[in-house]
């Protein structure tokens, strides 16, 4: 009886990530099937093109030390966490290294991207991008790592940070060449996020706090209306600050909520992950 109740359970097991893995197809099909689309010129004026001390569209530039703060604290906390038998972050090893590649791309971000608004153009916006794409896909990495199995995130893990990587370094070939494309990077980014939502869908969780995953996407998706809104913020606001150096913040602010939940969380009592 048990033995068949196991083999139902790895059968329905196979379906979900049979589903899983038609999702990522559909993104790719999507990316690749999308009519080109270019990056607007128009992004690189910012409302903020205030300087002081030297340092040009000052508050987008010195706001990336977010980054940095919130990036150093998860990789020095991912590394060193050691927890007891009540309250572990990670009980299996491999489960650290997606979260520790994603929270060294958000520090490395920072220097990406103060170096992008010292002087906002498309070739220095690559450095601003290539952070974000490492970091979500690695937070996809561990996703898996944590819903699927800590070897399955593993093997993810290298091959989704580089495809991260390729998203943008495929742009700046294309605006080379005159055919500018920004559909993988969009794929990237925002697949990603349809990626884990469908794995929390699918999958149990194997520790507490999945809820928080959800404030970290919510505490996002308020940097993009920022983002969007710069303008009109800076306006609103009486000059006293843009959209973007808010999208900075919230961006920041989002990361810190998921190294909240990894502090705060503990084992689930139930999940059908095998830590292996």
């Amino acid at each position: 009886m048990g033995t068949r109740a196991s083999q139902v359970s790895r059968f329905n097991r196979g379906k979900r990530i049979a589903v899983l893995w038609a999702v990522a197809v559909v993104i790719t099909l999507a990316a690749a099937l999308a009519p080109p689309f270019a990056q607007p010129e128009s992004y690189h004026r910012f409302a903020d093109q205030r300087s002081l001390l030297g340092i040009p569209n000052y508050l987008d530039v010195t706001s990336n030390v977010a980054f940095l703060v919130v990036g150093v604290m998860g990789v020095l906390f991912v590394f060193r966490e050691k927890g007891n038998e009540r309250r572990r972050a990670f009980e299996n090893s491999s489960e650290r290294w997606g979260w520790g590649v994603a929270f060294a791309a958000v520090a490395l971000g920072c220097f990406g991207s103060a170096f992008y608004h010292w002087a906002p153009d498309s070739p220095r916006l690559a450095w601003d991008r290539l952070p974000i794409a490492v970091a979500f896909m690695s937070i996809v990495a561990a996703t898996a790592a944590e819903r699927i199995s800590p070897k399955a995130g593993m093997r993810l893990l290298a091959p989704l940070a580089l495809l991260g990587a390729a998203s943008v370094g495929y742009w700046r070939w294309t605006a080379a060449h005159g055919v500018e494309n920004l559909n993988p990077y969009g794929a990237v980014q925002f697949g990603s996020a349809l990626v884990i939502l469908v794995m929390i869908l699918l999958f149990p969780p194997r520790y507490t706090r999945s809820n928080d995953l959800l404030g970290a996407a919510m505490l996002y998706a308020l940097a993009k209306v920022a983002e969007y809104f710069d303008h009109a913020i800076f306006n609103a606001t009486g000059g006293i600050m843009s959209g973007h150096t808010l999208k900075h913040l919230l961006a920041a602010t989002a990361v810190l909520w998921l190294l909240r939940m990894l502090k705060l969380r503990t084992p689930a009592p139930n999940g059908d992950c095998v830590a292996r």
